[in-house]
Formats: structure tokens, C-alpha cells, sequence
């Protein structure tokens, strides 16, 4: 299996060299559920511009492009390489760029971009991001961004102004800010309707800690002391495979034949040491959820301090202005057949109105007439409330998936109002449930909120 991989891997290489000119580049790993303009996703296949790029739960994607850069979608992510034209003749003209759409993803410049840093942009719902040459990660949902530097520096600016989504290169002015990677710990954010980034220093919401690597994700190459590899402190059980892909990500020279991965002495088996984000079960004590605004937004405040509690609880995701945690305890375990219903037991729901150029409004609203029910047997569940706001009653719903642990994913909205993006958690703990959300409601408006449930 190891061998086969190393083969598949050094070919897609040596054909990331030849891709046609309407090529972006080339994905040289697959592995979980991941789909390229809505077709499974195969190594060695081209990836055009514009071609949607979506991973499930257990998706990843790692694409190489066409300049040796390097461009990985992890679990429950979607983005697009909107344009990749790299000039040749003239590097410096090269124009790229990229857009994450929901959740994580790490960019690494390639030949081309180093030369053309003024023609490069990374977009996501709520921010620009720039390079000076660099690897980095990025986390993203429709309201807030957040951005990791692993080697080099970005230059970051919320949407507002002249800083437009679509604009092209990096948005540099007084509202942006940069981060190097010699800032160790910090983070860069962007909410919605922000211009200048907040700095956040030791935050559990790293990118690498929303949504880890793989232990074979190549390695970020450190820029001295300041740096730090992406999988540092992971025992490596897949080496060769690990080296493989290291190799393929590497540059090579025009016209040389791909790069071979040397021998590698099977890594010893270690204990893996404990995150953390996961903190030991208390003997005798169930897993609970804990759910809630966890930024101030306007005048709403947050119901927890992230930092503190993610200390003690198991940091599932973030949506938004809203977090949700598992707390220490005995893990869920699904069980393989039945149905169970749960009654809406609480709420925290706004309606943010977007009018662009940076300005929004935020209104407290309420969620009613709720429904939750899950069947286990055929590993899915259903929802729906409506949303009271001001005279109005908006209907919302979502289906989804299951999973062994008790996750809930929410199947893709495909931006139809009246239906919500949902993550969430089930507990044996008092017979809980809880998820955050987020749907449109029309053009302007959206919904950003979570709910808890109780068993019927």
C-alpha cells in the first residue's frame, strides 16, 4: 500500500510539470471523502480554475501547483483557486489567487508567487490575505477568519473601503496588519464588517488546532529559531509516506525526474502525548457540551471565556460569534439502532444584516417551535425552528449526518435561504444535544446562532 502510494505520488509529480496552461495544478493526495468540481477527487488528476474543491468530515485534499507551491483543503472544508496564471516570460505579471470558503486550509507560495507577491490574494468571506512569501493557515467561516503564519509573513485586512473581494494582490493600508512567523503563538482575526485584524496571542483557535494536520502533511520549513514545523512533537508512524509527499511538495528544477524518497528506518511506536484540547475523562462522569457567543459583537456579550474553558473541555469548532466544547468526562458512543427526538431547551440567536463595505447590524432574536430528532440506524438526523425577529417569523431546517462519537455534521446549504449549516454534538449527560448554526435568510441577511436540546 506504502509503495503503491510512494508510486502514484512521484508520477502526479512528474505530470505537475507538464500540466496544460488552464491547469492550476495537480492533487497529489486524497485521501477521506473530497470531490473537485463535484466529481470524486483522485490523485493525480488537474485541477482547473474555478473548480469547487470540498472535503467531508475524513477529507483531505493536497494539491500541488503548477509553480511547486502547495495548497491542502482539510476535513469539512471548501475553497477554489479562482486564478492561477503564472507569465513565464515575465514572472513578475503572474496573477493568483485563492478562495477558502468555510473552513481550513494551508497555502504555500510557489516559484512563480515569490516573484509576483504583488499579484497574489487569498480570500475568505470576511478578509483578504497577502504574502511576502510563505506558508501559512487559514481557518474560516461566513462571519470570522483566522490566520497562522508557518514560515514568511501575510498582510491581512478585513473587507471594507477600497479593500474589496475582488480586488487583486494584498490590501495595504492603515486597517491592515501583519504577521510573521516570527511572532510564535499569535494569530491574526477578522470578523465580518471589520476592517483592521485583532492579534490574538496563545489562542486555542489556531487553525492547526481546529483542524490538525495529518502526520503525513509535509513539513513547514522553519525560518531559523523563529519557526516551527507544522507536525513538530508528532511521532511520525507513516515515514516513508510522510518523505514521499515532502518530495513531491518540494521544488525541483525544469526537466528533472521526480524526486525519490530515501530510505527511512521505520519510526519507533510512542505513546501519542496528550493535547490540550483533549483533556482525560473524569472516571464515573459523563462528556457534557458547553455552547455560546464567546466574542462580543455590538452589545451582546460572550456567555464564556474561550481560553479558559478550552483549558478544561475538548474545543469541538467555532461558527461565528458561537463556540462549542465537550467537557471532561466518559467519550459518546452512538448507539447502532432507534431514533431519539429532543425538545428545544434554549437559544442564542442574532440576525445580521450585511450592506457591505463593512457595515452591518446585529439583532438579538429567538428560536421556537423546535425540532431535533435522530435516528441511529441509518446515522442521520433532522431539525428545524423558527426564528422570531422583531414582526417576523423565519422557518429554518437542516439534515445531516451522525457519527460514532455523537458529532453532528449538517449536510452543504449550497446558499439556500431558509436552510442552516449545522455542527453540533450529542451527550450522554442529562440527554443533551447541542449545535451552532448559520443560514441565510435573504440577500442581506443571515443568521449566526446555537441551541440546546433535551431528550423527549
Amino acid at each position: 500500500m506504502i509503495r503503491h502510494l510512494i508510486a502514484t505520488l512521484c508520477i502526479a509529480a512528474g505530470a505537475a510539470g507538464t500540466a496544460s496552461a488552464a491547469d492550476a495544478g495537480r492533487i497529489i493526495f486524497t485521501s477521506g471523502k473530497a470531490s473537485i468540481g463535484g466529481q470524486p477527487a483522485q490523485e493525480g488528476a488537474g485541477v482547473q480554475e474555478g473548480q469547487l474543491l470540498a472535503t467531508g468530515s475524513d477529507g483531505y485534499i493536497y494539491i500541488k501547483t503548477v509553480d511547486n507551491g502547495l495548497f491542502i483543503l482539510r476535513p469539512a472544508s471548501r475553497a477554489r483557486i479562482a486564478a492561477y496564471h503564472v507569465d513565464k516570460v515575465n514572472p513578475a505579471n503572474t496573477q493568483v489567487k485563492f478562495e477558502l470558503l468555510s473552513g481550513v486550509a494551508r497555502s504555500k507560495s510557489g516559484e512563480a508567487v515569490k516573484q509576483a507577491r504583488q499579484n497574489f490574494r487569498f480570500n475568505t468571506p470576511v478578509a483578504a490575505i497577502g504574502v511576502r512569501g510563505t506558508d501559512f493557515t487559514v481557518f474560516t467561516d461566513d462571519h470570522t477568519s483566522r490566520v497562522a503564519v508557518l514560515t514568511g509573513a501575510v498582510v491581512v485586512s478585513g473587507f471594507a473601503g477600497a479593500c474589496n473581494p475582488q480586488g487583486a494582490g494584498p490590501c495595504e493600508g492603515g486597517a491592515s496588519r501583519e504577521l510573521s512567523a516570527a511572532q510564535r503563538g499569535l494569530l491574526l482575526q477578522v470578523t465580518r464588517g471589520q476592517a483592521a485584524p485583532q492579534l490574538l496571542s496563545g489562542s486555542p483557535l489556531s487553525p492547526d488546532l481546529v483542524s490538525p494536520p495529518r502526520a503525513d502533511e509535509p513539513v513547514a520549513k522553519t525560518d531559523g529559531a523563529a519557526g516551527s514545523a507544522v507536525n513538530a512533537g508528532t511521532p511520525n508512524l507513516e515515514a516513508q509516506k510522510t518523505v514521499a509527499l515532502n518530495a513531491i511538495a518540494d521544488k525541483a528544477p525544469p526537466g528533472a525526474p521526480p524526486a525519490q524518497p530515501a530510505p527511512v528506518q521505520p519510526a519507533p511506536v510512542m505513546p501519542t502525548p496528550a493535547t490540550p484540547t483533549q483533556p482525560p475523562p473524569v472516571p464515573g462522569v459523563q462528556s457534557g457540551v458547553l455552547w455560546g457567543r464567546w466574542v462580543q459583537s455590538d452589545a451582546y456579550y460572550p456567555k464564556f471565556n474561550l481560553a479558559t474553558e478550552a483549558a478544561n473541555a475538548t474545543l469541538v469548532l467555532t461558527n461565528g460569534d458561537y463556540a462549542l466544547l465537550r467537557t471532561k468526562g466518559n467519550d459518546y458512543v452512538a448507539p447502532n439502532n432507534g431514533s431519539i427526538g429532543f425538545m428545544l431547551r434554549d437559544s442564542d440567536v442574532v440576525v445580521i444584516t450585511d450592506y457591505g463595505y463593512g457595515s452591518r447590524t446585529v439583532a438579538a432574536a429567538t428560536a421556537g417551535n423546535g425540532a431535533l430528532s435522530v435516528d441511529f440506524g441509518r446515522r442521520t438526523f433532522s431539525t428545524r425552528f423558527d426564528v422570531f425577529s422583531k414582526d417576523e417569523k423565519l422557518p429554518f431546517q437542516a439534515t445531516g449526518t451522525v457519527g460514532g462519537d455523537g458529532r453532528l455534521y449538517g449536510d452543504e446549504t449550497k446558499g439556500r435561504a431558509g436552510y442552516l449549516n449545522v455542527q453540533g454534538l450529542l451527550s450522554n449527560d442529562k440527554g443533551g444535544a447541542a449545535y451552532i448554526f448559520d443560514g441565510k435568510v435573504d440577500a442581506l441577511r443571515s443568521v449566526n446562532g446555537a441551541t440546546y436540546w433535551q431528550q423527549r
